[in-house]
């Protein structure tokens, strides 16, 4: 066997590649890039359970970032559990052949109780007074705290929401090489989320991006340079590539107008009722799971889906098979947006009434995904002091809600899901070997065999 580091870097995309990645654009020049076909969704929980299994959504059962349980009718984004994922993943393949193979997942997603020999993701504190704690999963329980004793505490504030940096990916990038010494797996995999989010924020081509590309650039140089000193293979590789957008599309707001959604209230806040309701979206980006449990009204909603500009395409049963996304998880209906739009999740006619996790970073309440959670409010006089203010109460053990997230979806100018407009604007996968395939594209669910390829060359 051979060792292999896969590192994720999500949103590097050919067109990415040039001036301000210097290292990853000289490394890949000396060895082989892929553009990498994604299957729909292009989102990261499905990407990475095709990369690991080879199958698309329909047999490996991932849809989405979260979908609707209809068994207790609530929708559930970020779940943890790899039994989720319905097919064997590639270390499983990998012992079959060579019983001793060896395995550490590193922040990939679905790391929870899966076999991996070595397991390191997000598993926050949340005490029973509503505080949130950083903290972190991981297997064997023991390296837990051996990395954040060396390391400091996982930053997770740092790793998703307004103040997302590079040190959250520095700290994987580090936990890491740490594992490397301490286990030496054959097949390490690194995901590194740092280009996700200021590319939602500002789209691919304003100037802020080029510092965030500089700073990925340093991690990815320090990581390789690192596993190739040790003899290991590295491929890099990416989920999706981010497309700039500018018009949000907010289903659930329709469909309430047309007396679709159901709504619970609750303090004078209004929660969606999904098990109540006769039909709903699930927003992901720029995919929509659309679930109709009442069937009488799915022509009504089928008319609304197709009245809505911004969606390119409406996929119904035979589509869902078409699109390899015919799964039991998956919506009635699935609406993808034109490459130009978005769906947010907002279903409340009046921001008087939108419960009160919408204001704050909360991606498990949320029925459906958020990129405002990347935004502090602008229309906050003194957001630092409404932060600290808050903090303190935390800090005295009051209860606390950190409300400085916006509620206007235009601030958001970048997104992904669907198929990507070019394949320069597509993910990508660069590996050193110069002999591995003959041709310039490779299917999302080809590169579980190309790894395997790498492992045991």
């Amino acid at each position: 066997m051979q060792k292999t580091v896969v590192i994720n870097v999500v949103g590097l995309t050919p067109k990415l590649l040039g001036e301000f990645t210097p290292f990853l654009t000289n490394w890949s020049s000396a060895g082989t890039t892929y553009s990498i076909t994604p299957e729909l969704p292009a989102l990261t929980c499905s990407a990475q359970a095709t990369y690991l299994t080879g199958v698309p959504a329909s047999k490996h059962g991932i849809v989405g970032n979260g979908w609707y349980f209809r068994d207790d009718c609530e929708i559930k984004f970020w779940r943890q559990s790899n039994r989720l994922v319905q097919a064997p993943k590639i270390w499983e393949t990998a012992r079959k052949q060579e019983p001793s193979f060896t395995c550490a997942n590193l922040f990939w997603w679905y790391n929870m109780y899966s076999t991996v020999d070595v397991a390191v993701t997000p598993r926050p504190m949340y005490p029973a007074d509503g505080r949130k704690f950083p903290d972190i999963y991981t297997h064997p329980q023991s390296l837990r705290f051996e990395l954040q004793e060396a390391l400091g505490q996982f930053p997770l504030f740092e790793f998703w929401g307004p103040r997302t940096t590079i040190r959250s990916s520095q700290w994987i990038a580090e936990s890491a090489k740490r594992v490397e010494a301490r286990s030496h797996p054959d097949l390490t995999l690194i995901y590194l989320p740092h280009l996700d989010y200021n590319l939602q924020r500002t789209g691919t081509s304003a100037p802020e991006v080029s510092q965030d590309l500089q700073d990925i650039d340093g991690v990815c140089q320090d990581l390789i340079e690192f596993y190739e000193q040790r003899g290991a293979q590295v491929i890099v590789l990416s989920e999706y590539g981010i497309t700039p957008v500018h018009r949000p599309i907010s289903l659930n707001r329709l469909f309430c107008e047309h007396g679709l959604i159901a709504i619970r209230e609750e303090l004078g806040r209004h929660l969606l009722d999904a098990g109540a309701s006769a039909a709903f979206a699930v927003a992901d980006h720029q995919i929509a799971h659309v679930y109709v449990n009442n069937p009488e009204k799915m022509s009504l909603v089928r008319k609304i889906l197709e009245e809505t500009e911004g969606i390119a395409m409406i996929l119904d049963a035979e589509g869902k098979k078409r699109a390899r996304l015919d799964h039991s998880r998956a919506g009635e209906l699935v609406a993808i947006a034109e490459p130009n739009a978005w769906f947010t999740y907002y279903y409340w006619l009046d921001d008087r009434v939108a419960p009160d996790f919408a204001r704050t970073v909360d991606i498990h309440r949320k029925p459906g995904y958020d990129p405002c959670e990347l935004f502090v409010d602008p229309a906050l006089p003194f957001p630092q002091l409404k932060a600290a203010w808050t903090l303190l109460k935390k800090k005295l053990g009051f209860r606390y809600l950190m409300e400085l997230i916006p509620l206007t979806p235009e601030l958001v100018k970048g997104s992904h899901g669907c198929q990507p407009p070019t394949p320069e604007e597509g993910p990508l996968l660069i590996t050193q070997r110069k002999d591995a395939r003959e041709r310039s594209s490779l299917p999302a669910t080809e590169v579980h065999d190309l790894i395997l390829e790498h492992v045991f060359q």
